[in-house]
């Protein structure tokens, strides 16, 4: 199983527009792996794409992918879906869409299904942008609990009661991944998760210092929302997972890359992710 994670970033990539502090400066100079993009996964062996994040397209280009065939959303917070007219490039052949000619291979898009009903309600004054795409023959949908392509096998684990929020357990020849890359706290409970030989998981504080010397207070709101360094240790051991990489890295940590690897030294199991890491298991 290879996995690639294209995007890294958080609600605001690295480097945010006209800030320059020394996380974007170095990032604006250095480039990746210094910069990172929105959140996004990618599966080599089915050229399966999780999440289509604003900058999807620039992600897509660096890592070099060459074709989508599915793509699965995990939730329809807009950091991870407004990218989705990367569609268009993908599969929108103008002149020939000018003569009625639609394409062939249309890609696949699918997610549980009250996340698919969200991510429709999505567009512009004109309509929803999937029913449009679809109707265009560039895709079609599919809610979808597990799926199975080759010799890869995805299941959507609800994260959450309404079912608005999925992690994807990714497994291929007694090998696992578990990706939950954002809005996860609280972690459900599932036996499914246990052994998993990777947690790739988002939306967690780096720090009690971040960005600017703000210092995050015990009261602070975002510790409900997000997990800190010690919630995710507490996981990993409780599931028995082998290692975890953390993803949806905030400009807002303050932190660089040079940072995130010295920080690896003091951590046991636990690593960062960065734009274009290759993961093969």
């Amino acid at each position: 199983m290879n996995v690639i994670i294209l995007g890294s970033g958080g609600c605001v990539s690295t480097p945010r527009a006209c800030c320059s502090c020394r996380v974007c400066t170095e990032a604006r100079q250095k480039g990746f792996p210094y910069a990172r993009t929105g959140c996004s996964l990618f599966i080599e062996d089915v050229n399966l794409l999780i999440d289509t994040p604003e900058d999807i397209n620039a992600s897509l280009n660096n890592s070099g992918i060459r074709k989508v065939e599915h793509i699965l959303y995990s939730h329809c917070d807009p950091d991870h879906t407004m990218g989705m007219r990367v569609i268009e490039q993908l599969k929108m052949d103008w002149l020939a869409n000018s003569l009625g000619k639609k394409p062939d291979n249309p890609i696949e898009v699918a997610s549980l299904p009250a996340i698919l009903e969200d991510i429709k309600k999505q567009g512009t004054k004109y309509g929803s942008a999937i029913e449009y795409y679809e109707a265009k023959g560039l895709i079609y949908t599919k809610k979808i609990r597990t799926l199975k392509y080759d010799n890869i096998f995805v299941e959507l684990i609800p994260a959450d009661e309404q079912e608005h929020v999925t992690i994807f357990i990714i497994s291929s020849n007694s090998k696992t991944i578990i990706y939950a890359p954002c809005d996860v706290k609280p972690f459900p409970k599932s036996e499914k998760f246990q052994g998993a030989d990777l947690l790739i998981i988002g939306n967690t504080i780096v720090g009690n210092v971040l960005k600017n010397g703000f210092v995050l207070n015990e009261d602070n709101p975002l510790r409900k929302e997000l997990f800190t360094l010690d919630e995710i240790d507490i996981i990993r051991k409780q599931y028995d997972i082998k290692e975890v990489i953390i993803t949806h890295l905030e400009e807002d940590w303050g932190k660089s890359y040079d940072d995130y690897k010295e920080l690896e030294k003091e951590l046991d199991g636990i690593h960062f992710a960065y734009d274009g890491l290759k993961i093969q298991l």
